[in-house]
């Protein structure tokens, strides 16, 4: 295995993804139904990605600011008159503003210091508000990262040296809201096997650039055909890729 260390490299693309992952926004409703926004509140959807959930809340009649730390997706979100900003959820431009935070498949991403973040939605939270979210947990997507890594391995490369995600189990990130300083209202783990619109090598090719981005780019198309080729014993039935998700959604409360 070489020593080497990789910067994680993701290009979040709006086209792209909402080609290769539009479920992804459309299962995020029953997070919108845990938060329950109510009118006339500030919600802040953290990580809002081109803006699809964001539009969602305003159907309650709240006010909605959208931060995402891609400038792709902000200028799409923008495009469709939202409020929206550049924000990295481990800083926070804010203080006690606002009655709820959400977030849908976007907190694993925030994986360099996840305690960090948790502290940042804590400090934007006014006393009572609500943090509704749903992240992937403990095992998600195994069989891809499994299959991921073994290309890289073969290649002399360190996985874990690219490895981008956090998925927590419910006990471990139970522990981290508590210590944060969050009641937690409800917490569960679940398994949640995702049909996908299209090819698996869209989903490598979208969520995966972490590990592709090691090799040369004329050696990428190589390892998303040799993943597939792995995965499709497990994860191709009837003619469609089921994806093993697993996700963490949780609903938790600042004291008033």
């Amino acid at each position: 295995m070489s020593g080497k260390k990789y910067f994680h490299h993701q290009n979040w693309i709006a086209e792209r993804y909402s080609l290769n992952a539009g479920f992804v926004p459309e299962l995020g409703q029953p997070v919108v139904d845990l938060l329950k926004p109510q009118t006339g509140e500030l919600i802040l959807d953290l990580g809002c990605g081109e803006g699809t959930l964001t539009e969602k809340l305003l159907e309650f009649a709240t006010s909605v600011i959208g931060v995402d730390n891609s400038l792709n997706q902000i200028e799409a979100a923008k495009k469709k008159g939202l409020l929206v900003c550049m924000a990295d959820g481990h800083s926070l431009p804010f203080q006690e503003n606002f009655d709820g935070i959400f977030s849908n498949a976007a907190l694993h991403w925030m994986s360099s210091d996840p305690n960090a973040v948790l502290l940042e939605v804590w400090r934007a939270l006014k006393k009572g508000g609500r943090f509704a979210a749903e992240m992937g947990g403990q095992g998600n997507v195994a069989s891809i990262t499994n299959a991921l890594s073994n290309a890289l391995k073969r290649r002399n490369i360190d996985p874990d040296s690219v490895f981008p995600w956090y998925f927590p189990s419910s006990q471990t990130y139970s522990a981290q809201l508590k210590k944060a300083g969050f009641l937690i209202s409800y917490i569960e783990l679940f398994n949640r096997p995702t049909e996908l619109p299209g090819d698996i090598s869209g989903w490598l090719e979208t969520f995966g650039e972490s590990f592709l981005f090691t090799v040369p780019s004329e050696e990428r198309a190589y390892i998303v055909t040799e993943v597939a080729e792995e995965l499709r014993p497990h994860l191709f039935k009837k003619g469609k890729w089921i994806v093993d998700y697993v996700r963490l959604r949780f609903l938790a409360e600042k004291p008033a």
